[in-house]
């Protein structure tokens, strides 16, 4: 059941409109001051970042996507491959299907082709309350050799979806454990509809290590499961929720004010350069994508590692052309401007 709707799940992302109708990233109310005097040389513009001690070429991260198909393990290596050429991060779909069927571990398997890339594992917080431990967590990460594991949360997903786990009671107390005793940082995602300061303000205390905001404005994921939904009520429920959430911008804003010292993930919905460097001028230390990058890795490698390149060039030229050299200079600029 688990491996079919993770192949529905890339079927649907690439062949139906699963976007939200209406609402967007925020993102297009920013303009950076254009400066005609960057004195700079576009060539000394640094797009390097650190991140749980890791030095990455550029500020991007391939998002969370797949994993526990055999279309799933190409998509994964592929991407693996491009990150680790171009010096990237890269996050996998959620775990759950591996440690239930040992057998589709290797469609997860991307330390190989990426062998020092940051690589993100990644289970659902919800499994918590689902008899997942402690011991889940370290076998999503020993399966990776990650650096790191994402818990995601899905509320609005689990709620819409006709096998949803969707007791979500009590979680903040399991999380906090799990920061506690994993070995390595917890990163605290959504899934598309972003975290208010509230959430960031008690995952931060939780001890989670930096936050992926993913706000709304890229896919929407109650309309991916609409598409999946067995019954016409269901799809109607589903339909309903396609215009929800936090948007991507909001979401980078909310983290920001409420944990400060968090490293922040901006994603949802980014598709240029120039998302990028406006969520970093936000506050954000990374810029992640999903559909771009699927899409891509679908095609081939050297689609993947032409959408990486295109992305750097663009962050670049946003920076040249505002005079900003290095990416700390750009971190909460007074040069990105609210329209």
């Amino acid at each position: 059941m688990h491996e079919q709707r993770k192949a529905d799940h890339i079927r649907i992302n690439l062949e139906e409109d699963v976007g939200f109708q209406h609402l967007t990233t925020g993102l297009e109310h920013y303009r950076f001051v254009h400066n005609a005097l960057p004195e700079l040389n576009l060539t000394e513009v640094d797009t390097r970042v650190t991140l749980f001690g890791k030095l990455l070429d550029a500020p991007i991260l391939i998002a969370s996507m797949t994993g526990g198909t055999d279309r799933a393990a190409l998509i994964n290596h592929r991407l693996a491959e491009a990150a680790a050429a171009r010096g990237i991060a890269m996050g996998v779909g959620s775990e759950r299907v591996a440690l239930e069927d040992p057998a589709l571990i290797e469609t997860f398997d991307v330390r190989s082709a990426a062998p020092q890339a940051l690589i993100f594992a990644n289970l659902g917080a919800v499994q918590l309350n689902y008899g997942y431990g402690l011991e889940h967590c370290r076998r999503a990460v020993d399966i990776l050799q990650a650096d790191a594991l994402i818990l995601h949360f899905n509320p609005l997903q689990e709620a819409v979806q006709p096998e949803g786990d969707t007791n979500f009671a009590g979680l903040y107390a399991k999380v906090e454990r799990i920061c506690r005793l994993l070995p390595v940082p917890v990163i605290a995602k959504e899934v598309g509809w972003g975290f208010s300061e509230e959430n960031a303000r008690r995952l931060a205390a939780c001890g989670i290590a930096a936050i992926d905001v993913a706000g709304s404005g890229g896919t929407s994921w109650s309309q991916v499961e609409m598409h999946r939904a067995p019954t016409a009520a269901m799809r109607r429920v589903a339909a309903t929720f396609r215009e929800w959430g936090t948007p991507t911008a909001e979401a980078i804003l909310n983290v920001r004010r409420a944990a400060p010292h968090l490293p922040v993930i901006a994603g949802g919905g980014l598709r240029t350069g120039l998302d990028i460097a406006k969520s970093i001028a936000l506050g954000a230390t990374l810029g992640s994508m999903a559909g771009p990058f699927l899409r891509a890795a679908v095609e081939s490698t050297a689609a993947v590692l032409s959408v990486i390149d295109i992305l750097q060039r663009e962050l670049q030229i946003a920076m040249f052309a505002t005079g900003l050299a290095t990416l700390d200079a750009l971190r909460g600029t007074s040069k990105l401007k609210q329209i």
